[in-house]
Order: structure tokens, then sequence, then C-alpha cells
């Protein structure tokens, strides 16, 4: 059983236990399926205000939709297309206040009103992005920013990618 403890009203102490559960969570595996799908549900049950945490993996030249929870999205994305195919193409990561103000933005979620998206580096090389959707404007900052770079490289470090590569 996996507890999803919080700290109330510290959001930076919230990150930290998230990351330290992250570790938890994969603990002794590295199957790059499986460890997507748990941190999408981690984060999903663990981030306040939010309708969606999922991946985008690289394949060819665009984004393929990857393991996530919230409503069904948009399959594919073209690099340099909306918020993720945008962070692909810029290689960082993208906080987006408003998304209706976001030029070219690709609504899958009609609801979705601010979101962040962080690129996913192996060997300097972006294989897809984590994408996390807000039905509130401006939800993401710059603390959302700084730990969920940090739970990204720990599961990047944590999963083995060559199946991907």
């Amino acid at each position: 059983m996996f507890n999803f403890d919080r700290i109330e009203g510290n959001k930076e102490a919230n990150y930290q236990q998230m990351i330290k559960q992250c570790s938890y969570l994969l603990e002794g595996e590295k199957d790059w399926l499986a460890n997507l799908a748990n941190t999408a549900a981690h984060l999903y049950h663990s981030l306040e205000q939010i309708n969606w945490v999922g991946y985008y993996l690289m394949k060819d030249t665009e984004l393929v939709l990857g393991p996530f929870l919230g409503k069904p999205a948009c399959v594919r994305i073209p690099i340099g297309k909306g918020v993720c195919g945008t962070a692909v193409a810029k290689e960082q990561t993208l906080v987006v206040e408003d998304v209706h103000a976001f030029p070219g933005h690709i609504a899958c979620d009609a609801a979705s009103r601010s979101e962040i998206v962080i690129p996913l580096r192996v060997h300097q090389q972006v294989i897809g992005v984590l994408d996390i959707d807000s039905p509130i404007i401006n939800r993401f900052d710059q603390v959302d920013q700084k730990y969920l770079e940090e739970y990204v490289i720990y599961l990047i470090k944590q999963t083995d990618w060559a199946p991907l590569m």
C-alpha cells in the first residue's frame, strides 16, 4: 500500500516529501512503462488543483501519448506545436500561466487553463515530456518548476530507457 501524506500549507515540504515517496515507488524497478505509469498516478494524486498528468514520448518526429491520468488526450503532437511540442523544440521547461494566451495551444481538455511541461532528457537527448495541466490560471510557479524538474531527474536516473532509445 502506498500512502500520500501531505504537509499542509508548505509547498516546498510537500514536494520534498513527494520526491522521497518517488524514491520508494521506484525502488528496485527499472521498467520505463511501469515507472511512467506509477509516477503519473503519484503526481496526479499528490498535486492539488490539477486535472491532467501524463507523459508524451518521442516517436520519429512527433510526441505520442504515454501513461497519463485525466480525461482522454490528444494522441500525437508535432514538435514545435502546442506547449509540449514547443518544450521539446526549445529543450526547456515551459510554465504557461494561461494556455488560452499561448500561441498554437492544443486544447485536449477545455477545462485546462495553465500548464507546465518538463522535457525528459536521457544522454543529452529529449525522449519525451512530463505534462501537467490545471483548471486554475497561473497554477504553476518557479517552486513547481524546481521540484518537478528534480522529480523528473530522479525518474530518469532510476529507469532503464534503452528500449526507447
